[in-house]
């Protein structure tokens, strides 16, 4: 070093040789190194003394290079006692100071690797000490920066500001770029000073600068535009200067610098798109420049293997190097333009160009052929999963081409597929090996796209003409040689399922028969992955009566496909067994006895993979239900799961709660005989489970387990132990541990559909204990962390005031008797967060029941009521974006109302259901109204609720006579009633099965909130007069109209 003269001292020469040991071949030697410089870490200087190491450029490369990466170790663990990777002793003022000069004066040094680990240590003190204790970083940085007669510190400072700018924040950047931003573009526009590297870290600077400009334009849009504004041109230059000149093969450097460009050209178009419009088309030319040059470097590389792609390999900083992360850097800079309404204006006339050229690049590489031949695992990943990749990329910015330009560029987008696959077939008779590549890709376009061309198709605005596409590809291909050509044909079934609403039935029959054929075949895996995802998806529309002749094979080949699959196939094959099983229905029986202990070993042997031991229980549910399959099935099963369930703890991970998911299964809506069966084999071991466990998936599982146990066995289940005294206080004992307010949530979180079931099927056993179970349930409330547990219990008092109706005033009573610790009385307690989480309860039998029993509260005109306020509406702030600090100085604040007004205020009476809230409910009778009197050609959501109902539907809205002055019929709100009704079957899933049997699930909620208002207002006139004024204009509109029929 020039600056600094190192003296080798004595600790210098101890800690020289303590460094050299640590790289000596014998084992003991290193260890005791390692130990030696453990424990001088916790001495003084040491780390002043590492500095010394890294900083001696007389000493070797290997012993600096260690150096510098201990003392990165060593700042992290000494240097800032508020880190979380802190120990002591900290490292005193002196020393910081002393580490930190020969640290700078060390950013010049030749070697890169040196350099590297020098600015590293530099950052991670930057992070703590940096600007406050540290003020002269960066006029140091900047100085070295300018200085072109020290390129090594050039280099040295750039890659400081690299690594320093991913952690800049808004309080640095806007003074630091004044001053930065010239000496970067100096740098950027001298390619015959600077090399690609350095010009490369400068643009990475640069972008890391604008992305926090970026963050900060949603507050200070005036001021961040005033700074960049004046710097845009001549950066544009710049990004268009790298970008014209065309790519080149086998050169990494000219990748890194294109890539960060395009990064640098994606900040300022997502962040300050108005300013970028005026200069963006100085760079359209270099950009289709760059996007030509760079498919013909790619197919070299990737897709031929021909030249080298740098595929997994990184620089010495750790940047990929790769071509492909260039490429899909572009394919993201190119879908940005898209989305923007007002770039993709450069794109629309050229939609053709640009879907053709992206074509080219989704062809399989080489790589991929190699990959995915050796491991089908693999394969299926890639292609479910959206792996990192050139293919997904590109297949983003044709959804997006679509999504924006809309189906008038459909027809320029089949255009180009149709003279790929022409290309391809040309290719195919000039002998060319990797012909079906462009056709494989091309296909790949079409399915990535498929549901947005299907729904333009469907549309009849244009015709896309699809069905023949795809026919006419099939027929050209459909007598090549499987083992010649395997991802094509995986392609080709995959594209036919996709399309199978536009194709053919004959061809879809062909298909169906090709692929369970495949199945059985000594063909290719990639084969056998496409014939599986065709079955899958074909099976559940083909015709039963051209399946059954062939389903007996199908399964067979598929059980002896189970036995060779592995992790991801596993669940592909599961998949389309499921589908073999529905689609075969009648037959299951005969194959029973085989599925199932397949089936049964896979769960048991994977049930570690939450993926595979549920697709494994949705094919033996599947088989349960099939006729003549549940009590085989059961024999079956039960067998396995009851030596598990009583003696848990000899099981290996997840197996006990996987058998009580599986018991849960069985009893779903089985026939008493079989949840007899089950209960004598199981019933003990899982309740066992419930008051001894502290595992909680567990727990969660035999929670659920009992409350299916009670739907299924109701009052029997008290009398099949023999004993239905002992019975009843094991299932009291289980809710009392399930409610016990010191249980993490957690293990209580399906407490509240196991409670609903006691007091569904056993209410004369529950009535006893009801106020102990109110006091329990609001314990459990006040202790809850999870908003899901705290919204079943909320169900519970729900279902509770339906049970005390007509005497809801004594349950209300019952609970203004009941102390708390925080509020006047429990009744109070339970309504403040009642009201408060109401929106967040989900399910239309959970809306229904909550929302109902509201009503009843409120009817009650119980005197506790009057006296709880609640927040009401939010009181809006001053104009303007709220900013953290703004939030600090003026926090939220709501009107206090008393509570009747709060529930009709917010997501209480005004009908929760599908629109939660009955204040919604007026706006839908709007919505209804305007779609009604709208052109049959407009589109909504409504209409989609519509679409799958008889038109009769459409017919009686018509028939229902709604005026333009909005005064509705009473077939007006029959139609709604009926509308929502089906909105409710198609959100049934989100309803558990043992919903079922409450009468409460069978009510109409629309038909409910309407004669509840009706009546309320006519019954309590003078209250509802007073509550109806302190509700928004739209919701007196609602209600008035309900009024008004």
């Amino acid at each position: 070093m020039a600056n600094l003269n190192i003296v080798l001292d004595e600790d210098q020469q101890w800690l020289l040789n303590c460094l050299s040991a640590t790289l000596d071949p014998n084992h003991e030697v290193r260890s005791f190194a390692e130990a030696s410089l453990n424990q001088a870490s916790l001495q003084p200087g040491f780390g002043s003394a590492l500095s010394k190491v890294a900083a001696n450029r007389e000493l070797s490369l290997g012993l600096r290079q260690l150096a510098a990466v201990l003392l990165k170790q060593f700042i992290k663990k000494h240097w800032n006692e508020s880190d979380e990777a802190f120990e002591h002793p900290a490292v005193s003022s002196d020393e910081k100071v002393l580490v930190r000069k020969l640290l700078l004066y060390s950013l010049d040094d030749p070697h890169r690797k040196i350099c590297t680990a020098i600015s590293m240590a530099v950052a991670s003190i930057a992070g703590y000490d940096w600007p406050e204790d540290w003020p002269d970083l960066l006029p140091h940085l900047m100085k070295l920066v300018n200085n072109q007669a020290n390129m090594n510190g050039v280099h040295g400072a750039l890659r400081c500001l690299a690594l320093l700018s991913v952690d800049l924040d808004d309080t640095v950047v806007p003074t630091l770029m004044p001053a930065l931003f010239p000496c970067l573009l100096t740098i950027v526009s001298s390619p015959q000073v600077y090399d690609k590297y350095l010009r490369t870290k400068a643009y990475s600077i640069v972008y890391s600068c604008i992305a926090v400009l970026g963050v900060m334009s949603g507050v200070y849009k005036t001021e961040t535009t005033a700074l960049i504004a004046p710097m845009l041109k001549p950066w544009m230059n710049q990004f268009s200067a790298i970008l014209s000149h065309p790519v080149q093969s086998e050169d990494p450097d000219d990748w890194s610098i294109r890539m960060e460009v395009l990064k640098c050209l994606n900040q300022f178009v997502q962040n300050f798109p108005g300013l970028i419009v005026s200069e963006f088309m100085i760079i359209v030319g270099p950009l289709w420049q760059t996007f030509m040059t760079s498919l013909e470097v790619y197919a070299r590389s990737s897709i031929e293997g021909t030249e080298d792609s740098y595929d997994g390999r990184y620089d010495s900083d750790g940047a990929d190097k790769s071509l492909d992360s260039f490429v899909i850097q572009l394919f993201e800079f190119l879908l940005t333009i898209v989305g923007n309404a007002e770039l993709v204006k450069v794109i629309t006339n050229n939609v053709k160009e640009l879907v053709y050229y992206t074509i080219a690049f989704l062809q399989i590489t080489e790589q991929q052929v190699h990959t995915w031949s050796m491991d089908a695992n693999q394969f299926v990943a890639d292609e479910d999963d959206s792996t990192y990749s050139c293919r997904v990329s590109g297949s983003l910015l044709l959804e997006e081409v679509v999504n924006t330009c809309g189906t008038e560029e459909i027809s320029a987008i089949i255009d180009a597929a149709k003279t790929r696959l022409s290309e391809s077939q040309r290719e195919k008779h000039a002998g060319s090996a990797i012909w079906w590549r462009m056709r494989e890709a091309t296909l790949f376009a079409l399915t990535s796209i498929s549901e947005l061309l299907l729904e333009a198709e469907d549309s009849g605005l244009m015709r896309v003409g699809l069905g023949n596409l795809l026919e006419q590809i099939i027929s050209e291909d459909i007598g090549l040689d499987v083992h010649e050509y395997p991802f094509l044909y995986s392609r080709m079934f995959s594209s036919v399922a996709k399309f199978s609403s536009v194709i053919n039935d004959g061809v879809l029959e062909q298909f169906l028969y090709a692929a369970a054929k495949a199945i059985a075949m000594d063909v290719p895996p990639p084969v056998k992955v496409g014939a599986c995802r065709a079955l899958s998806q074909l099976l559940p529309k083909a015709n039963k009566g051209l399946i059954q002749p062939h389903i007996m094979s199908l399964f067979s080949s598929l059980s002896d496909l189970l036995n060779q699959a592995s992790d991801e196939t596993l669940n592909l094959v599961l998949e389309t067994l499921l589908a073999a099983i529905e689609a075969g229905y009648e037959l299951s029986a005969s194959i029973e006895p085989i599925i199932s202990p397949v089936i049964l070993n896979m769960w048991a042997s994977h049930i570690s993979d939450p993926f595979v031991s549920m697709d494994s229980i949705e094919v033996l549910e599947a088989l349960k239900n099939a006729p003549g399959c549940i009590h085989p099935l059961v024999s079956r099963v039960l067998p396995y799961v009851s030596p598990v369930l009583n003696k848990p703890q000899q099981q290996p991970d997840g197996l006990v709660a996987g058998s009580v998911d599986l018991v849960t299964m069985l009893l779903k809506n089985a026939p008493s005989d079989v949840v007899k069966a089950v209960y004598d084999a199981c019933f003990d071991g899982v309740i066992r489970i419930v008051l001894q466990s502290d595992d909680h998936s567990e727990m969660q599982n035999a929670t659920e387990c009992l409350a299916a146990f009670i739907a299924g066995g109701k009052q029997d289940v008290l009398t099949w132990g023999g004993d239905s005294g002992n019975t009843m206080r094991r299932l009291l004992d289980a809710a009392s541990r399930l409610l016990n307010p010191d249980l993490e949530s957690s293990g209580s979180l399906f407490v509240g559909s196991y409670i609903l079931q006691l007091i569904l099927h056993l209410p004369s056993q529950m009535a006893p204990h009801i106020r102990e179970l109110v006091v329990a349930l609001l314990r459990r409330m006040q202790s809850a962390q999870i908003v899901g547990l705290r919204s079943s219990l909320l169900l519970i008092f729900a279902r509770l005031v339906h049970f005390s109706a007509p005497n809801v005033e004594q349950f209300i009573d019952m609970l203004v008797s009941s102390p708390t610790d925080i509020y006047d009385n429990s009744f109070v307690y339970l309504m403040s967060e009642w009201t408060q989480q109401q929106g967040e309860i989900q399910g239309a039998y959970q809306i229904k029941v909550t929302t109902t029993a509201l009503a009843l509260l409120l009817s009650s005109r119980h005197p506790e009521l009057a006296k709880i306020n609640v927040q009401g509406h939010l009181i809006q702030g001053a104009a303007g974006i709220t900013t953290r600090s703004k939030a600090k100085l003026a926090p939220d604040q709501w009107t206090v109302v008393p509570l009747p007004a709060k529930w009709l205020l917010q997501d209480c009476i005004l009908a929760m259901c599908t629109w939660k809230i009955m204040a919604l409910l007026a706006d839908a009778l709007v919505e209804i109204q305007e779609q009604v009197l709208a052109s049959d050609n407009e589109d909504s959501d409504w209409e989609e609720i519509e679409a799958d109902g008889a038109e009769a539907d459409k017919d009686l809205m018509h028939a229902a006579g709604v005026t333009s002055f909005g005064q509705p019929t009473h077939e007006h709100l029959e139609a709604i009633a009926k509308i929502y009704n089906k909105d409710e079957e198609e959100d049934r899933y989100e309803d558990d099965h043992l919903s079922v049997a409450d009468p409460l699930n069978q009510i109409n909620l629309a038909n409910y909130l309407a004669d509840f208002f009706v009546n309320f207002s006519q019954r309590e006139r003078q209250l509802f007069d007073h509550l109806f004024q302190s509700l928004t204009q739209n919701q007196r509109n609602a209600i008035q109209k309900v009024k008004s029929v």
